[in-house]
């Protein structure tokens, strides 16, 4: 199923786009798109058997603004240099952990909101990613396979990251990764029984028209399945906690100077196979 959540900033409702790519009110039938529909089987069927009978009140698009298609998120864990094209263009040796880093969730917005470049940056970069959104608690797993059945579903993200912030002023990358809208999320959130493997997945990303990232999640050094073992280790993973897995090369920290870092106006367009696609304007702080 594809599940959003639509309506203005903070009073989202809860919508299924349906196969025949007609948009549906579940607001009779839940509350939100969050952890706690991830985590409970019978209302997940109820849903899909409401979608099923096409049945559910249309909802028009147009003028509608679309949400993050998770509400509630309790964390959002970023794992870095997760790609092999990535660590290769920037001169990096692939790590021999997954490295992490927290995004706060206030700095997820919609998958069209407008984005804010900081006040004083001239290092903001775009980081397309596969998002991944745990379904069930997840504590120290033993394999990549109870990983991967942790999974609620996936959802397409821009990390966007300050790379100044990030890496030339000292202590953690959290300083480059949280900034005020700094992690669009949608448009929707496609259940996991929808994507087989995620390790196949094309990763594309475009700044004012010109491709800029064109990868696949088969080149992650740490697949899907592995982070979620790894990261129950280390933290205990909830129903509607969010993963975003890394991005492909392709960024602007690894172009050649000058560096072609976001500027007021730029527009960047990201899109997953079966994730949909996002448009964000940038825009000063």
């Amino acid at each position: 199923m594809k599940l959003l959540r639509v309506g203005p900033v903070g009073s989202e409702r809860p919508a299924l786009l349906d196969r025949d790519g007609t948009l549906r009110d579940l607001s009779g039938l839940i509350t939100d798109v969050d952890g706690g529909l991830l985590a409970d089987d019978s209302v997940l069927t109820r849903v899909r058997d409401a979608a099923a009978s096409g049945e559910l009140p249309v909802l028009s698009p147009e003028g509608l603004r679309i949400g993050a298609p998770v509400g509630r998120i309790g964390k959002v864990v970023g794992i870095g240099l997760n790609y092999f094209g990535h660590a290769a263009e920037i001169g990096a040796e692939p790590p021999a952990e997954p490295i992490l880093f927290l995004k706060a969730p206030d700095t997820v917005v919609g998958p069209d909101d407008t984005v804010l470049i900081p006040r004083g940056s001239v290092k903001t970069d775009w980081e397309a990613e596969l998002g991944v959104v745990i379904g069930s608690t997840a504590r120290y797993l033993d394999s990549a396979v109870q990983g991967l059945a942790h999974v609620g579903g996936y959802v397409l993200v821009n990390d966007v990251s300050e790379r100044e912030f990030q890496i030339e002023r000292g202590g953690t990358w959290d300083k480059g990764k949280n900034c005020e809208t700094f992690t669009p999320v949608g448009p929707w959130l496609l259940t996991a029984d929808e994507v087989p493997n995620p390790q196949v997945l094309d990763v594309k990303l475009w700044v004012n028209g010109e491709l800029k990232q064109d990868g696949n999640t088969s080149d992650q050094i740490f697949p899907v399945g592995e982070v979620v073992r790894y990261l129950s280790h280390f933290m205990t993973l909830y129903p509607g906690d969010v993963i975003v897995t890394g991005t492909p090369g392709g960024v602007a920290m690894g172009q050649p100077e000058p560096k072609p870092y976001l500027r007021a106006g730029d527009v960047v367009e990201v899109e997953i196979e079966g994730l949909g696609r996002q448009r964000q304007e940038f825009k000063g702080a």
